[in-house]
């Protein structure tokens, strides 16, 4: 079936749902692509009542069939399924990676500053001192033979297994 036929046929269906148009009967594309985005059981059985638009978003797994979201929201997005784009460019401001708003991306990183150091804060033991140590701020590039060795494992010494009847020493002496 030719694009242009099954863009038609795509937003007749999606208009024969009241959910997805506004009072004036026009489409509201960021309901459906939000719908979409919740895989909304709604809007899956809509497009599952049509063979062509079935075929199109929706993928065999082992003899499963799975809804491709991604291809579907990409597929509604693209400026060419609505007439109304004079640009090659979306009409939307913010922040992309290959071509994709973060918020479609579907991905968080918790970010903070410092994130890349680690605070060594006096843990050693290597000196017996009364006096206090001052807390180390290592930097992952600086000093990433620092950080390896803070994180390497430990051999734990002089522990004990304690248990309701009692307890009973496991390490040896260090």
């Amino acid at each position: 079936m030719e694009k242009e036929k099954f863009d038609k046929k795509l937003i007749k269906l999606l208009e024969s749902n009241c959910d997805f148009v506004d009072e004036a009967g026009e489409l509201l594309r960021a309901n459906v692509r939000e719908r979409a985005w919740k895989l909304d059981h709604d809007l899956i059985k809509l497009l599952l009542t049509d063979k062509d638009i079935e075929a199109k978003f929706f993928k065999e797994i082992e003899g499963r069939w799975l809804f491709d979201n991604n291809t579907f929201v990409d597929y509604i997005t693209d400026k060419n399924f609505f007439a109304d784009s004079y640009t090659k460019f979306r009409n939307k401001i913010g922040l992309n990676i290959d071509g994709k708003f973060l918020a479609e991306r579907g991905e968080v990183a918790l970010v903070w500053p410092y994130k890349d150091c680690v605070l060594e804060g006096g843990q050693t033991r290597e000196k017996k001192q009364k006096k206090k140590r001052k807390e180390i701020f290592f930097n992952e590039i600086l000093a990433p033979d620092e950080i390896n060795r803070m994180f390497d494992p430990k051999v734990l010494t002089n522990w004990k297994h304690h248990t309701p009847g009692g307890h009973r020493q496991i390490g040896g002496g260090g």
